[in-house]
């Protein structure tokens, strides 16, 4: 599968497609399941309000995930995302709505690969909050 997004077709400064997500219980349930994370902070409510939470938050993995899954739904192709490297800088509770994104911040022609600056962003009663910022990801263009 090759990518879909051709090197010719971007240009530094691009944003990409923000890709959405509402963080559901059941969701988190299933990445600890599948993670192997059965920490408590992502399952119980009264161990998560007892360290300061409102309730159970989403993991930090669980998070780039999304993130992960926005590029390769771009890309067309998830062996087209070469590195990822983030910042794990807040948490996300339950019900909150994730938007995963980037822009375009350096192009090689020589070898079609764009770096990308990424983000995670949930708004908070009108103020952004980035569970993962400062990140960059490295992926092959067509």
């Amino acid at each position: 599968m090759a990518p879909k997004v051709s090197f010719d077709q971007v240009t530094v400064g691009d944003e990409i497609p923000v890709h959405t997500k509402v963080v559901k219980r059941q969701d988190v349930k299933a990445y600890a399941d599948a993670s192997g994370d059965q920490n408590p902070l992502h399952q119980d409510d009264a161990f998560a309000q007892s360290v300061g939470f409102p309730g159970i938050i989403a993991h930090g993995m669980f998070t780039m995930a999304h993130l992960t899954s926005g590029l390769t739904a771009w890309l067309g192709d998830p062996s087209a995302l070469k590195d990822l490297k983030v910042q794990f800088r807040a948490v996300v509770f339950m019900d909150e709505t994730i938007e995963a994104g980037g822009r375009v911040a350096g192009l090689d022609p020589g070898s079609k690969r764009a770096t990308l600056e990424v983000w995670v962003k949930v708004d908070r009663a009108g103020v952004s909050e980035y569970p993962i910022k400062n990140s960059q990801a490295i992926v092959q263009l067509a």
